[in-house]
């Protein structure tokens, strides 16, 4: 059995020792040591040095070296990266393997941002009041960033956080989920391999969540990147040092809108695509699925036809379409949940059944009522519903009715429809004719209101965790 220790110069030298399990079955796949207080402070110090002395800085070049060594390598190793990944984490191996492919080409794009964009000219000599003056801005590191990570992405989050604090020039200390650490060792130990000194990018498993706030509230820490529920996300917003930047992605219970114009066979298989990949454990899975009431029942019965013929099993084997739920107390909250919406009303399609202790059947449901927790919250699980609407303004009332706003979704073939969607949804982006959990690595991915804070996406990352810093000149010889 494979042992990780802590990825840190330094560590202790007798740490605590966990068991890494499979979701799927509960097996022992590996062993990891977790970091102490005292390893929690041993790396901010040596992250911090790092930082405070200029000269120890990476080069530009040097960074795109290390990141184009990267791409090599991950991509040499993506098949293993997947298949462990589908172990620890329970996403089917063949949307793992997409996700390995996607993590190559984070490293990629940060690759093409440091080639593009290091800097603007700012315009003097516009006024009397800047004449004989020239200004131009350089990117500089913002300071230190922790990183804490998801589950759900094992690979691909860990490429937007780390990859882009490496890009970024900052020394980088990132706490993976406990339930998926491994995909973390890896990959930062990929970057070791591909010439970054490993004092800039640590990697430690804390345990004790009072343990993993004192990584985070520090006035050494320049930039916090979180990624997981909103009430830990902002709780430790709250709980920041004066000065310390940070990016927030939640969840978003995500709506999508089907009129009465749209193409059903098109949008069923992305619909359910988008509900029932990694078993619904997306921040932007399709949950709250509203269509006119002229198809609703029709569209509803055909993604319970489409749901029923998915595979439900072994993440690791290439057959499965969906994988377990990440832990055992998730898979029974989701029954509670979707037991709750049964006993108020809605009507169950397909699903609503678990098949053992981590696996929960695709699930529709038609017509829960509103302040069900199905309709209230995201459910993180393999359960999508649908409610049937009148007419377009109350379908976008109903979508924006949650303090809630991510990525939301139209399907129609009429163009004001589609506009006005796009127009009136509470959402950071709007997809047409394509489902909610749409996305590519370079694009903006944002949460509004309690779904988060700042931009992800790897260009805007590493804007985030740099700083323009400003040179003017003034010399009689500029015109």
């Amino acid at each position: 059995m494979q042992h990780f220790p802590l990825m840190m110069p330094k560590a202790s030298n007798s740490p605590e020792v966990i068991d890494v399990v499979a979701p799927f079955d509960g097996s022992t796949i590996a062993t990891i040591d977790c970091a102490s207080e005292g390893d929690i402070e041993q790396a901010k110090q040596t992250a911090y040095a790092l930082y405070r002395d200029r000269k120890q800085w990476i080069p530009l070049a040097r960074r795109i070296e290390i990141l184009e060594k990267t791409v090599e390598l991950v991509s040499q190793q993506k098949e293993l990266l997947a298949k462990e990944s589908a172990r620890e984490g329970g996403k089917p191996y063949k949307d793992s393997l997409v996700e390995a492919n996607r993590a190559v080409d984070c490293f990629k794009i940060c690759i093409e941002h440091l080639r593009t964009h290091q800097g603007d000219v700012i315009p003097m000599g516009i006024g009397a009041s800047s004449a004989h003056r020239m200004a131009f801005t350089q990117k500089e590191p913002i300071g230190v960033v922790v990183a804490v990570s998801a589950f759900n992405h094992p690979l691909n989050l860990i490429a937007h956080q780390v990859g882009a604090a490496v890009a970024a020039g900052c020394p980088v200390i990132v706490k993976p989920a406990s339930d998926t650490p491994l995909s973390c060792m890896r990959l930062v130990r990929i970057l070791h391999d591909a010439g970054l000194p490993p004092e800039w990018a640590q990697a430690l498993l804390i345990k004790d969540n009072a343990l993993a706030t004192k990584l985070v509230v520090d006035e050494r820490i320049g930039f916090f990147s979180f990624i997981g529920s909103a009430k830990v996300g902002w709780w430790l917003r709250s709980q920041l040092a004066p000065g310390t930047r940070c990016s927030l992605e939640h969840g978003g219970v995500a709506p999508a809108i089907v009129t009465q114009h749209a193409d059903l066979e098109k949008a069923l298989p992305l619909i359910t695509k988008g509900g029932f990949y990694h078993s619904g454990q997306v921040c932007v899975s399709v949950q709250r699925l509203f269509v006119h009431d002229s198809i609703a029942k029709k569209l509803a019965k055909s993604l319970a036809k489409m749901a029923s013929t998915l595979t439900i099993g072994d993440p690791t084997l290439e057959t499965t379409d969906c994988g377990p739920i990440i832990r055992p107390t998730e898979t029974d909250r989701v029954a509670e949940w979707v037991d709750e919406a049964k006993q108020a009303g809605a009507e169950v399609l397909c699903g609503g059944n678990k098949l053992s202790d981590s696996t929960y059947e695709c699930t529709v449901l038609y017509d829960p009522p509103a302040n069900c927790r199905v309709s209230e919250k995201e459910i993180f699980g393999p359960v999508v519903c649908v409610y049937p609407y009148k007419d377009l303004p109350e379908a976008i009332d109903r979508a924006n009715s949650l303090p809630v706003s991510f990525q939301a979704a139209i399907f129609t073939d009429n163009l004001p429809e589609a506009l006005m969607a796009y127009k009136n949804l509470d959402a950071s982006a709007v997809m047409v004719n394509d489902h909610t959990a749409f996305r590519i690595d370079s694009m903006p991915f944002a949460g509004l209101r309690e779904s988060g804070l700042g931009i992800g996406g790897i260009p805007y990352s590493i804007d985030d965790m740099q700083v323009d810093k400003m040179m003017v000149m003034q010399s009689d010889v500029i015109a």
